[in-house]
């Protein structure tokens, strides 16, 4: 719901610092891999109780994911499909990472994180059909490799979920339960905007 709006205010900076970046050398998929392993730690500091660390790495894993996008887009080789294909495969892997930690730290919030997965596979499932089907009919997208439809639950979202848990450990399972539901209403979102946009196929 706020990625939109978040682009565009941190597109001029992240532009600025991708150019730096870029110009020591360093490429979108070196900061994809280190993003995805910095993402591993905060997961493994998540499960074993280190509440504050796993938020700090969180933190940096998620500055990590937008910078190699901006790198690829303001440096010289500039974006490509298999750094996209890297980028949403390292992003799923951590936000499923997370919730796994979570579980494993805090027994009585794994109903909700079951639950929370499921919900991440149907929002996967439906977002990702249609970035297919949205590239094959030559649909504008916002300049990543996918093509993204809004909802309520996306990456800042996220973040903001993800960090407000790991302040509050004690409070993991209404937390889960109610990220849950707002995935969940994302789900329908999501398959309403398709029907809508589809609807002439019958």
């Amino acid at each position: 719901m706020l990625d939109s709006a978040l682009r565009r205010h941190l597109e001029e900076p992240l532009a600025t610092v991708g150019r730096s970046i870029a110009g020591a050398g360093v490429t979108p998929t070196m900061l994809t891999g280190l993003g995805f392993g910095i993402g591993v730690a905060s997961c493994v500091a998540i499960a074993t109780g280190h509440w504050a660390t796993g938020l700090v790495l969180w933190l940096l894993n998620r500055l990590a994911d937008g910078l190699d996008g901006a790198v690829a887009r303001n440096g010289n080789v500039g974006p490509t499909d298999l750094g996209g294909f890297f980028d949403i495969v390292a992003d799923f892997a951590i936000y499923g990472g997370v919730v796994t930690a979570v579980g494993y730290a805090v027994p009585e919030a794994r109903v909700a994180a079951l639950v929370l997965f499921l919900a991440y596979y149907l929002n996967g499932t439906a977002f990702l059909a249609w970035s297919s089907l949205a590239t094959k009919r030559r649909l504008e997208g916002d300049g990543r490799s996918l093509v993204f439809p809004a909802g309520l639950a996306e990456g800042t979202e996220t973040i903001v979920v993800y960090s407000v848990l790991m302040l509050f450990p004690a409070w993991a399972r209404p937390i889960l339960w109610t990220w849950a539901g707002v995935v969940a209403i994302t789900v329908a979102q999501r398959v309403y905007l398709v029907r809508q946009r589809l609807g002439t196929d019958g």
